[in-house]
């Protein structure tokens, strides 16, 4: 008779959390910033099928990096989440906290007991009438719940983002200095960036992802930007 392989709690944990952060960090980046009118995201993705920034609710927006399949299914759970709340009490009901706390709920259940874990991060981000009313939350692999403030950013290069938006970020730009900002950013960090004479690629319209929760705008806060608009955007 021969014996069941074992595998120690502990080691089996650090290999899951191992293979999700190796399969996050082979994505690319993706940000999510503040800025005086609103909330907007920026993602490095030439796809105009497979969206990384999606609307969830009239004030609530997803963004995501990791496996496609896995973080869309999560997006479409969230849609169904919010419309059977709103329907059964009222729209005001329908909060960020609550998404983050059902997908929290979702990401630490299929850590724990599947065995493969999700590769993927995502950001669910709520629009106030105010800006100390915004809300931006981060959700990893395992579950873990953080509340962040001013940006996130995610994928592959999101430390050395990170650090460049500490240094540069502010909470009174407007759109299209945080637009700006963003796209610097991930152009200097792109995963494909490092052309042979040593100077990082300018990502352009076409490679781009761009999305805001506004709160100037009636009940529905979210529009992307596309187009013409993107590139005025884009141009100092």
């Amino acid at each position: 008779m021969t014996m069941p392989f074992y595998v120690a709690p502990e080691q089996l944990i650090k290999d899951k959390a191992d293979y999700a952060r190796k399969g996050i960090g082979r994505g690319r980046s993706v940000i999510v910033l503040q800025y005086a009118d609103g909330i907007a995201f920026v993602a490095e993705n030439p796809s105009r099928a497979l969206h990384k920034i999606s609307e969830i609710y009239d004030r609530i927006a997803f963004a995501a990096v990791g496996k496609y399949n896995e973080f869309e299914n999560l997006r479409q759970a969230g849609v169904r989440f919010a419309d059977m709340r709103g329907f059964a009490y009222d729209r005001s009901d329908v909060t960020s906290r609550s998404l983050a706390n059902a997908y929290a709920q979702t990401l630490g259940n299929v850590f724990t007991e599947a065995p493969k874990p999700y590769e993927v991060e995502i950001v669910v981000a709520e629009v106030g009438s105010e800006a100390s009313d915004d809300q931006l939350y981060r959700l990893t692999f395992d579950g873990s719940v953080a509340d962040e403030h001013g940006f996130v950013a995610m994928g592959g290069s999101a430390d050395a983002i990170s650090a460049a938006l500490a240094d540069h970020w502010n909470d009174d730009l407007n759109l299209p200095a945080a637009v700006r900002l963003a796209v610097k950013e991930l152009s200097k960090n792109s995963a494909s960036a490092g052309e042979p004479n040593g100077e990082s690629r300018i990502l352009t319209a076409e490679e781009l992802e761009v999305a805001v929760l506004d709160r100037n705008r009636p009940r529905r806060k979210f529009k992307r930007i596309v187009g013409n608009q993107l590139t005025e955007l884009l141009s100092p």
